[in-house]
């Protein structure tokens, strides 16, 4: 298999030289995909690369809302997902209806939408967020009232850190961090008591509540690689504990509980990434009022860093 791999990884790295691509990765990818990307990060910091790249074509290594992002950051390059399937099932539990009433029933309110959302979210959106950078952009944004969508747990963090605005939460969640649970953290303790726990704003609010830290995958890397701590127990996707663990190899990683993984994130593997470049599969396409409207949400959002 590993033979099989470096062969593939090599073409791979002769592509990307013909075609002047450019391959950008979750956090949450396998460890594969990690290792070949130009560029590895959160959906903020993703968001900020594909803006000024150099490169014709952008392969995306993530999930579908991460590609139409940098597609609508990066209009006029080629934008392609491996996997056309590899979805956020937190991103489809709103829809343009649903928000578009959000906004009639609550007219002086603005829109804060999570970039994890669909494109047509964020063409109704004033501005976009990520777990990076959401607390600053509500608390900056000029209305008193603000629609957050969708994630209730990451909508409840901010509300709780910037008490001076009113949120109205649409009550979506992630499939992945909504499964991690209090007794989890508990036992985890048990068993590390000289631990750090770090989990992700997407965890349920009791657990946020009792962590020693809260933050998105950028920054629970900072966090581990400036904290004394020698132990850490992280509550987010597995595939964030690869990365962890090889920027800071003096130090351990536990998973908070079982390993929780998202199986759209697994999907992409160093065979469809080759067939995306061979074929230029599969793009991404948005018309061009979606785009217009949706780069204004996310311009704002990268203002925030």
């Amino acid at each position: 298999m590993s033979n099989k791999n470096d062969s593939i990884r090599e073409k791979i790295l002769d592509l990307k030289k013909q075609k002047r691509a450019v391959v950008l990765a979750h956090n949450y990818q396998i460890p594969e995909i990690q290792d070949i990307a130009d560029f590895l990060g959160d959906s903020l910091e993703l968001a900020k690369k594909s803006m000024n790249l150099e490169e014709n074509m952008i392969v995306f290594c993530g999930v579908r809302f991460m590609a139409e992002t940098a597609k609508i950051l990066s209009p006029q390059k080629e934008v392609l997902l491996p996997m056309p399937d590899a979805g956020c099932p937190l991103a489809d539990m709103i829809n343009p209806d649903q928000l578009a009433k959000l906004k009639k029933d609550n007219p002086d309110a603005m829109v804060v939408s999570y970039v994890n959302t669909s494109a047509q979210i964020k063409a109704l959106s004033d501005v976009c967020c990520t777990s990076a950078n959401a607390i600053k952009v509500v608390s900056n944004v000029a209305s008193k009232r603000i629609i957050f969508t969708p994630d209730k747990n990451l909508g409840w963090w901010v509300q709780k850190n910037v008490p001076q605005k009113k949120l109205i939460i649409w009550q979506g969640y992630c499939l992945v961090h909504e499964r991690f649970t209090i007794t989890e953290l508990e036992e985890a303790r048990k068993l590390h008591p000289d631990a750090e726990v770090i989990v992700h704003p997407e965890c349920r609010s009791e657990i946020l509540e009792v962590a020693d830290f809260v933050a998105s995958t950028s920054g629970m890397l900072k966090r581990a690689s400036e904290s004394k701590a020698k132990k850490f127990i992280i509550g987010t996707e597995l595939g964030m504990i690869y990365r962890l663990q090889k920027e800071n190899p003096g130090k351990i990683f536990y998973s908070l509980g079982s390993a929780k993984v998202c199986a759209n994130m697994k999907k992409i593997t160093l065979h469809n990434l080759l067939g995306s470049l061979e074929n230029h599969r599969y793009k991404i396409e948005l018309d061009q009022d979606t785009i217009a409207k949706a780069r204004k949400s996310l311009e704002e959002m990268v203002k925030y860093v």
